[in-house]
């Protein structure tokens, strides 16, 4: 087959050594971390998040499909997405626990794939990796009562892949599938928040924090929001978003609790001197999770999958009230304090999701064709501390004034205080949400194909995408199975992906690794 010609046999190449995981960006030297995780994570932590994923895929294989089953993968394969558990007491208790549930143990080790022929490994990591990020976009979705059969049934089918014997091109088969699978994962997740909690207004959100007691809620979760509002109601609390909870202030269901106040801080990478000492509970409901400080430890809340050492952690009756009283025993600021974004802006915009966006889409098509937006970005992505990351920031602001940059996820906290002006009342920067809408670019770009009657490679549309973990990795397998191409990524290529992998991307979806804004910007609009 064609691709088992391509493919060239790999060599192992890791040395013994005390751990080793490469699936996020950080990555130590950009090739694996094998004594304690960029991330902070350490050694036993890491191998037993192996052990963790070794004994789900057991589970895959041993038993068939059931409710319980499902849910348990779906949670185990979200834990072991970098930063989300650091906990190995609880790690310990979930591995026993899906080890009880096997039917048919079948003893098999996540090592082996890691020690395998380097190609293998390559696509084996891309469909593992790709279904970590897929497993926290269902587990969004399954807590509000959304649940897709075609989703549920292809975790099964991939944990089986990864400790089967495959050819390349039926692993690469999988890898596209995983994409496509993926695609029905976020649109699940789409319907699931906006029938819940009702379709995106644009909404501008403040920095600015007021006076008196407040929790800072961080995470993904919308239903760990909504509940804890709910919960602080009348109480003299409160609430504002951090990181990717940003896009929850555009959602009508929770937009009108006059206590949803602003956003605190920026992306999930700036928390540990964001929180330093701040006089607030903070709330963590899914990653990203750093390292916890002393000085804010006793602050720190987690809930769902996410658990931290030595901080409590709220089970799944969500009973915020030990969130509540830290808030009030802490008591806030006493004055009101001014916050900013990264370049110093005080107002934050969200909520152009599809929906709004695709309710002004005539005037977008009418602008392009009178020439006055010549140009789409999408810029966004995962954020993160390595550094290279200003690249994003200098390249939205080098745009020209006729397009427009579309953006998602926390990679979008780069720039979004920047005030770039609008372009017939349309504002240059629409801000369509978390990481997992990334359906409402995919939907969006869609459209402006069949309005102008081409494919959506055909569009004056470029994508600058920033990952880092495991989420961003499925969102990149559903542009490829889309056949998007031209797709420029970065700041750093993945480790995980071979040369022999990478060439055949390159070669099929002319994917590309960052420049510079200025080479970049040229090669684009030329």
């Amino acid at each position: 087959m064609f691709f088992d010609r391509l493919f060239k046999k790999g060599k192992k190449e890791k040395e013994m050594t005390s751990m080793f995981c490469f699936q996020c960006e950080q990555t130590a030297q950009g090739k694996g971390c094998t004594v304690q995780g960029v991330c902070g994570k350490k050694a036993e932590t890491a191998n037993l998040q192996d052990e963790l994923t070794s004994t789900l895929i057991e589970l895959a294989n041993s038993n068939e499909p059931t409710e319980e089953v499902t849910k348990t993968i779906i949670e185990g394969l979200f834990t072991t997405i970098t930063n989300v558990n650091f906990d190995d007491a609880s790690l310990n208790v979930f591995t026993k626990k899906v080890s009880d549930m096997i039917k048919r143990p079948n003893d098999f080790d996540i090592k082996t794939v890691w020690d395998c022929n380097e190609d293998i490994r390559s696509l084996k990591s891309l469909i593992l990796f790709g279904i970590k990020g897929i497993a926290a976009y269902a587990e969004h979705a399954w807590v509000l009562g959304y649940k897709d059969e075609a989703v549920n049934n292809f975790f099964y089918e991939a944990l089986k892949a990864v400790s089967k014997d495959l050819s390349i091109d039926e692993l690469l088969g999988l890898v596209l599938k995983t994409g496509e699978i993926n695609l029905k994962c976020m649109e699940l997740l789409d319907k699931a928040n906006t029938e819940t909690y009702g379709t995106p207004a644009p909404t501008q959100v403040t920095t600015n924090i007021e006076k008196g007691p407040f929790i800072i809620v961080t995470g993904h979760d919308l239903k760990d929001l909504h509940t804890l509002l709910e919960q602080t109601k009348d109480k003299g609390v409160n609430i504002y978003t951090h990181g990717e909870m940003l896009p929850c202030q555009a959602y009508p269901e929770l937009k009108k609790y006059s206590h949803l106040k602003g956003n605190f801080g920026t992306a999930w990478q700036n928390q540990q001197k964001e929180f330093d000492n701040v006089p607030a509970a903070i709330l963590f409901t899914t990653n990203c999770i750093m390292p916890v400080k002393d000085s804010y430890k006793d602050r720190v809340f987690t809930t769902s999958v996410v658990e931290y050492p030595d901080t409590v952690h709220i089970d799944d009756n969500k009973d915020f009230s030990a969130v509540i009283a830290k808030a009030l025993e802490l008591g806030g600021y006493s004055e009101d304090k001014k916050m900013t974004g990264i370049n110093g802006g005080e107002i934050l915009t969200t909520g152009f999701g599809h929906g709004t966006v695709l309710s002004i889409a005539d005037k977008v098509v009418g602008a392009v064709k009178e020439g006055k937006i010549k140009h789409f970005f999408l810029v966004g992505g995962c954020d993160g501390a390595k550094p290279g990351r200003n690249y994003y920031t200098d390249f939205v602001k080098q745009t020209p004034k006729d397009t427009i940059i579309l953006t998602l996820a926390c990679g979008k906290f780069r720039f979004n205080d920047l005030d770039l002006g609008d372009i017939d009342g349309i504002p240059r920067i629409l801000d369509m949400g978390q990481c997992n809408d990334a359906y409402s670019a995919i939907k969006v770009a869609v459209a402006l194909s069949e309005a102008f009657g081409c494919s959506v490679n055909e569009l004056p549309l470029s994508m600058v995408l920033s990952w880092y973990e495991q989420k961003a990795v499925c969102i990149l397998l559903t542009l490829l199975y889309l056949g998007i191409e031209n797709i420029r990524l970065g700041p750093s290529l993945p480790a995980f992906v071979s040369p022999t992998v990478l060439n055949v991307l390159v070669d099929k979806f002319k994917i590309k690794p960052i420049t510079t804004p200025e080479e970049d910007l040229k090669a684009i609009l030329g």
